[in-house]
């Protein structure tokens, strides 16, 4: 009898994103600044920039509420929001946001939350002064 559906998870030790994810499994979320202080977001491995914990507040960019997906990990857990989040350090990430639906929208307050897999952590956003995810 097969277990529950698991979450699709990065490859830890892919060269450019590793560092972030070895980070996210200590729930700190990383984003990378150029020579120049400049921010620098998708995850990579640096060239004389420097790596700094984000707060984890943002706001809610756009979003989409996804109401049907193939892969059983995220059938079971639909529907549900996927959103681009403009971080407070000036960064935008791609992620769950774990809020109903139809409470989400441009615009609102969130902060990032934990969703623990072993030896890594998914960051999954929620409304702001919400309790922990």
């Amino acid at each position: 009898m097969p277990g529950e559906p698991t979450r699709p998870l990065p490859v830890l030790t892919e060269p450019d994103t590793a560092e972030f994810w070895r980070a996210c499994g200590e729930h700190r979320l990383t984003y990378t600044t150029d020579r120049d202080g400049g921010v620098v977001f998708y995850p990579r491995r640096t060239d004389g920039g420097q790596v700094r914990d984000s707060a984890g507040r943002g706001v809610v960019y756009t979003y989409t509420v996804v109401r049907r997906h193939g892969h059983p990990y995220f059938r079971s857990r639909a529907p549900y929001v996927v959103a681009y989040v403009d971080l407070d350090e000036g960064f935008r990430l791609l992620a769950e946001v774990d809020a109903d639906p139809d409470a989400v929208h441009v615009g609102m307050r969130v902060e990032v939350g934990w969703e623990d897999h072993g030896e890594t952590a998914v960051p999954v956003f929620r409304p702001a002064g919400s309790a922990a995810t």
